[in-house]
């Protein structure tokens, strides 16, 4: 049987980290689409000029490596084309966990039990996420950030690198946490919380 084929979207530094998750799990990336007609090849791999669904065949699925949550949300719902994981083998996922179409899971993540992740989701390297929590469609979990258990982030949502959240704290949708934010209750939807206790920066227009 060959090994699964597939396309990414995206040719900046998170699609390199993506690309060596596909090596790793010994995938056949065929290709990356991306915007920027100067970019001929990424890591080794062609890069294909703006994204053309005439070019993938009926097995192949697609990764959307692009870090920008709101760019993430607009393409998926724009493309018909069928969906890939990319979950690096280090990562330490529960088998109680879910993890929905399109989500990069890096190396060094902890899931742990009964939590679920929605689509196009990235927890980056070395995250945790503890149990029963519940990610979103287009969260990005940033590296080194901590999840205590029945953690809630609404979508879109940017949990910044280093950050802690307590237990059982509910976030909003398309906000973002600062890097090294103590998050200690509930947060709003479209707010930037930085410091220790996280406090409201301000508000996203």
């Amino acid at each position: 049987m060959d090994n699964p084929k597939i396309f990414i979207c995206g040719a900046g530094g998170h699609a390199k980290v993506v690309l060596e998750i596909l090596e790793v799990l010994k995938y056949n990336c065929a290709g990356i689409f991306d915007d920027n007609p100067d970019l001929k090849e990424l890591l080794g791999y062609p890069v294909l000029g703006r994204w053309d669904p005439a070019r993938v065949t009926d097995a192949a699925k697609i990764i959307l490596a692009i870090g920008n949550n709101a760019v993430r949300k607009k393409l998926a719902e724009t493309m018909n084309c069928q969906w890939g994981n990319a979950i690096h083998p280090s990562a330490n996922i529960s088998t109680r966990c879910s993890i929905d179409m399109g989500t990069v899971v890096m190396a060094g993540v902890s899931v742990n039990s009964c939590v679920s992740i929605g689509r196009h989701a990235i927890i980056n390297t070395n995250a945790s996420v503890d149990h029963d929590c519940k990610l979103a469609n287009y969260v990005h979990i940033s590296p080194n950030a901590a999840l205590a258990g029945n953690v809630t982030v609404g979508e879109g949502t940017h949990i910044g690198i280093g950050s802690s959240i307590k237990q059982g704290v509910k976030i909003g949708s398309w906000s973002v946490i600062g890097a090294g934010t103590v998050v200690t209750g509930d947060v709003p939807d479209n707010v930037v919380i930085v410091g220790n206790p996280g406090r409201i920066l301000k508000e996203i227009e």
